[in-house]
């Protein structure tokens, strides 16, 4: 069971954690690369308000974007703008996406999100902490997958072993950190590929934000993961 309302305390949390790392920059680092291919620290930081107003048009029932490009065009608009802008922007549509997530409402119902992927209203809030947490780190100023709350690592790793089960692209994989395991990919008879490392270093791999170079793996290669 979800406690959306727990998350949502997470994700406030979350969000005060970056603003106040994203503080410390100037406007030219806002220019500079993040860690995502082809994105600044700007697009990252516009994503993030962006993502805040699709969420709530998901709780209130509407599209989450108008269309992919309309997504794509208002990231591209907001990147160049400097960082009071842009930190302004990220706490004003937060507090929207609190307000919309804290009104009453029937959490069980199902809600549309991109792709025509559908979720639990319940989930929606941790869907933003991912976005939160994950985007902190692509920003580059210090803070790592290896900092990240444990209760979201754990959680994000069964988020994403869920997302890649059955998925026809990916090989039977069993993932442990030495205390846990999870399994994911294809269904099959056998073992499989065995993954072993850190939490961080899982998630990183699962997320797309590590190479699994810092993995040990048995019983065939590293499997290459479909994009998220």
């Amino acid at each position: 069971m979800m406690d959306h309302a727990r998350d949502l305390a997470s994700v406030r949390d979350a969000t005060e954690r970056l603003l106040t790392a994203a503080a410390k920059l100037d406007n030219a680092a806002v220019t500079q690369p993040s860690r995502l291919p082809g994105w600044t620290r700007g697009h990252v930081l516009a994503h993030l308000a962006r993502n805040a107003d699709a969420l709530v048009n998901v709780l209130q029932g509407r599209p989450m974007y108008a269309s992919a490009q309309a997504r794509d065009a208002d990231i591209e608009r907001d990147a160049p703008r400097p960082l009071d802008a842009q930190l302004a922007d990220v706490r004003d549509s937060a507090a929207r996406f609190q307000e919309a997530a804290a009104a009453p409402a029937d959490w069980s119902r199902t809600v549309e999100l991109r792709n025509g992927v559908t979720d639990s209203a319940s989930r929606v809030p941790f869907r933003r902490w991912i976005e939160v947490e994950l985007h902190h780190v692509d920003l580059g100023i210090g803070y790592e997958l290896e900092d990240l709350p444990a209760e979201f690592t754990e959680r994000e790793i069964e988020f994403l072993v869920e997302r890649f089960s059955g998925h026809p692209d990916v090989p039977p994989v069993h993932l442990t950190d030495g205390r846990r395991g999870w399994r994911t990919g294809r269904e099959a008879e056998g073992l499989g590929v065995t993954v072993r490392g850190t939490r961080a270093d899982l998630l990183g791999w699962l997320a797309g934000r590590r190479d699994g170079a810092a993995l040990s793996v048995q019983g065939g290669p590293l499997p290459t993961l479909p994009p998220l």
